[in-house]
């Protein structure tokens, strides 16, 4: 089990009972290290599976780790406690609902859902939308609770607070009212669960002896305390992260909770895992001298022996068009090279960046595809049908009831809505026990709406998971309006496609062939390694659970790398990640670093830690691009370069174009200019000086970036960026009235108008 382990990784695997934190570089085999040590405590009998809880951050990495357990050892994982705390959490409510205050057959509300309640909420009760927006409301009430506040305990220090604070005691009664949880309500909920239950409290901190945790330095305050509550004075908590990858801190992420685990727990217990399997020595040592220039770091230096490799490639052009251009003929090289097009990955720290790079892979006829598109959950045609079977689950739950008591069109209008929630506010009911109480054809519209809901319950009771969802997709009437939608063919396969997904889960959460919408309680009389009994016996139907699964996998990335594309993702997305070669767009001051972070050490720290990923994707080439003039938001800037440039030594760098020009001096912020004196710096430039372009010589025309053109279909217009030579050379011109445009030069008929 551990011969394969070099000798940190095995000294991590082979710990002894305590806590101790394990710094995984990129690249280090960190998966490997969690996996084995979970083994390695079972087949030592330091702990039998069910006595460990394992946290990881997304479905996806639990699923492989539960893989990655039955190939080292044959056991049954399915009584183990690995997944995501969300997911987690979720399961100890589910076995604990009454404890927690909630029904068995409570719903998880995903960040649309949520946000369309919050919306629905102060519609409801006259607040004015405009002075309190729905989104500023619900970032409100989700940094309360990630810190572990409820109403009471938020501090009211003026006026527009106290009522933030009152509209999120109204939200909370909805909530309770309509049964259901947000995200940040599940960490909580079980939270308090724990700290007020001892009885609970006490059975999980005696069944769980060993607690592991991956990407440790983006957990949240809230999850920091869950840990330390659960893990009590008895259990072992294993702490696997890396600091110089915490980019999460716009979701609550702090890494200070990895010096604080280190202050607090594993008091000097530190394992460095610093080898790295992926990249090669130039891209290792250009991300070692990076990170460097952070501080507070727990500190650790990524090695290879694999040897040196290709320096950095790095290139500048005088345009955004022109960088995209580059990339393109760069990745036919590479393809030609023999290398993978889904080896090649394209980054950029803003989605803006992606138009000019499609735009330009589209028309070099390059298949790509955007890494971390819209999610299969929350695609509109399945957010339907979900929220139908949420119906059948809860009839209660009005969130469902909002999203398709119209959809598809019924005649049921928003003052119908209006009058409904009237109804259900001033008796303080669920929407569906309001329906009575609507006169006229409005309500009639409204019962028939719910007799059909009950209609699809009673046709599917008994019927197995694939076969209601099925049933419900198909008389909820939304394939008959896909049909009638000349763009619904994509709707309808997304629908079928559930049906699917729905099979799969059946048949992986063994629910296949038993009636979906029944409670199933499983008991093992397996104990753990303190012989105690399991946790109570759960009963959870198969729909409940399925929908359970469908919102918590909302916020996982369902998109795969594509077969033989070129993969084009923001870095955020690429964490976890890598590729043969990897392209770093847009290098310029204001966009990587980005503009909002430059102003306070820590957003500016947080870049560096994001450039720091960026760079460890890539395993054989690497390439930096910049541009020299960039439109972005329909405004054209002129960047610097980026200061992470000069933070890279030179001997790791190859221009490919001339450097030149402006730089960062690496030791703040103050620009400066190859060759210039201190007294000719200008003050605070929108231009960056520029030396002069020579352009392009096809036939006798001579084209250079800024001249204005004429065209006989598209009109006047201006040179933006120009690529190749010769006959071969093209042309990005900015037309006045036809848009921006992509002409080869030697047959395009143009006419120089000036410059």
């Amino acid at each position: 089990m551990i011969d394969k382990l070099n000798d940190p990784q095995r000294e991590a695997v082979t710990l002894p009972p305590g806590h101790a934190l394990v710094l995984a570089g990129a690249g280090s085999g960190k998966t490997r290290v969690l996996t084995t040590r979970m083994a390695w405590l079972i087949q030592t009998r330091q702990s039998s599976p069910l006595g460990i809880l394992a946290v990881t951050f997304t479905n996806k990495a639990a699923r492989e780790m539960l893989a990655r357990i039955s190939a080292i050892m044959p056991i049954d994982t399915r009584g183990m406690w690995i997944g995501t705390f969300h997911g987690l959490c979720n399961r100890l409510l589910r076995a604990h609902f009454r404890d927690a205050g909630l029904p068995q057959a409570f719903q998880i509300l995903d960040t649309a859902d949520q946000f369309a309640a919050i919306k629905r909420l102060l519609k409801a009760n006259n607040i004015d939308d405009e002075k309190y927006p729905p989104r500023d409301v619900q970032r409100f009430i989700n940094c309360a609770k990630e810190e572990g506040q409820r109403p009471g305990d938020v501090e009211a220090y003026d006026s527009f607070r106290r009522r933030m604070i009152e509209i999120y005691t109204l939200y909370e009664a909805q909530c309770q009212r309509e049964g259901v949880v947000d995200f940040p309500e599940l960490l909580l909920r079980a939270f308090e669960l724990l700290s007020r239950n001892e009885p609970i409290r006490n059975h999980y901190q005696r069944r769980f002896r060993h607690i592991l945790v991956d990407e440790f330095q983006d957990t949240n305050n809230l999850q920091y305390r869950w840990l330390t509550l659960l893990a009590g004075d008895g259990a072992s908590v294993f702490a696997v992260g890396d600091d110089d990858q915490s980019i999460y801190a716009f979701r609550g992420a702090n890494v200070g909770n990895m010096a604080d685990f280190e202050r607090d727990f594993a008091r000097g217990a530190v394992i460095r895992l610093e080898q790295n399997y992926r990249s090669y020595g130039h891209i290792l040592d250009a991300a070692n001298a990076l990170i460097s220039h952070n501080t507070g770091r727990l500190g650790k230096n990524l090695w290879t022996e694999q040897g040196a490799g290709e320096q950095i490639r790095v290139v500048e052009q005088p345009t955004d068009f022109a960088e995209a251009q580059w990339i393109v003929d760069e990745i036919r090289s590479l393809v030609a090279e023999g290398r993978s097009r889904h080896e090649i990955a394209i980054l950029y720290r803003s989605n803006a960046q992606s138009r000019v790079i499609e735009h330009a892979l589209f028309s070099s006829a390059i298949p790509y595809k955007v890494y971390g598109g819209l999610r299969f959950f929350e695609r509109q045609e399945i957010k339907h049908a979900l929220a139908y079977l949420r119906l059948i689950s809860n009839p209660d739950d009005d969130t469902s009831w909002v999203r398709v008591v119209n959809f598809p069109p019924r005649g049921i209008g928003a003052r119908t809505i209006e009058s409904l929630m009237d109804q259900a506010r001033t008796y303080d009911t669920s929407l569906a026990a309001s329906v009575a109480r609507v006169p006229g054809k409005a309500g009639s519209n409204l019962a028939q709406f719910l007799v059909s809901i009950s209609q699809m319950a009673e046709a599917t009771r008994g019927l197995p998971l694939p076969e209601l969802v099925e049933h419900v997709i198909e008389h909820s009437g939304l394939i008959a309006h896909y049909k009638l939608d000349k763009e619904g063919a994509d709707r309808i396969e997304n629908l079928n496609e559930l049906v699917t997904a729905a099979t799969v889960f059946a048949i992986e959460e063994h629910f296949d062939g038993l009636p979906a919408g029944e409670s199933v309680q499983w008991v093992s009389s397996a104990t753990d390694s303190m012989g105690d009994s399991l946790t109570p016996a759960e009963n959870i139907s198969p729909l409940a659970s399925f929908l359970s699964h469908a919102a918590l996998e909302a916020g996982d990335n369902q998109a795969q790398a594509g077969q033989q594309a070129v993969q084009l993702m923001t870095v955020h997305a690429a964490k976890g990640l890598e590729f043969d070669a990897v392209f770093i767009t847009g290098m310029e001051e204001g966009l990587f670093p980005h503009e909002n972070s430059v102003l306070e050490p820590s957003g500016l720290e947080e870049e560096r830690r994001l450039m720091y990923v960026a760079i460890t994707r890539a395993r054989e080439r690497l390439y930096f691009s910049l541009a020299q003039s960039r439109m972005l938001h329909g405004q054209t800037r002129y960047p610097m370069r980026s200061r992470f440039l000069s933070e890279v030594p030179d001997q790791h760098l190859k221009w490919l174009t001339p450097k030149q020009q402006v730089a960062f001096d690496g030791h703040g912020s103050e620009p400066r200019w190859a060759g210039a004196s201190r007294a000719s710096i200008p003050n605070r430039p929108s231009v960056a000086p520029r030396s002069p372009t020579t352009g392009v010589l096809v036939g006798s025309q001579h084209f250079r970036i800024g001249q204005g053109v004429s065209h006989g279909r598209f009109g006047e217009g201006t040179i933006i960026g120009l690529s190749g030579s010769g006959l071969e050379a093209q042309a990005q011109i900015q037309f006045r009235d036809a848009g921006t445009k992509t002409l080869a030069l030697g047959i395009a008929k143009l006419d120089i108008t000036h410059g």
